[in-house]
């Protein structure tokens, strides 16, 4: 089965960087869209960003600003999240998520189960 398994999450001053990867396993992970969401307790999930299948287009929430960048790796099957000038407010879990359809939509068939970003003020 579908199985997105994420990593690199943990605590970050404020200002500082983190890299999340997201590693998939029993998929085509070429042919399927890719992307990351985060969930605060008590709030809904809310999408971070989103990238091709094959890499050469990415979408980013509003609150990224140029400060989070999505890559991706088909021959090793990960995604990565590059997180720079971290603010308090990016404290949250982020989910991997993928999906077959071209591009990834706002509830993607695929999660990972998570991993907690922590920014300290």
């Amino acid at each position: 089965q579908v199985q997105l398994k994420e990593s690199g999450g943990g605590l970050v001053q404020a200002g500082g960087s983190l890299r999340l990867s997201c590693v998939a396993s029993g998929l085509t992970f070429s042919t399927y869209s890719m992307g990351w969401f985060r969930q605060v307790p008590g709030k809904e999930r809310e999408f971070v960003g989103r990238i091709s299948w094959y890499g050469g287009s990415t979408f980013y929430a509003d609150f990224v600003k140029g400060r989070f960048t999505i890559s991706r790796d088909n021959a090793k099957k990960t995604v990565d999240l590059q997180m720079n000038s971290l603010l308090p407010e990016d404290t949250a879990v982020y989910y991997c998520a993928a999906d077959s359809r071209p591009v990834l939509p706002n509830a993607p068939s695929y999660w990972g189960q998570g991993t907690q970003v922590t920014v300290s003020s």
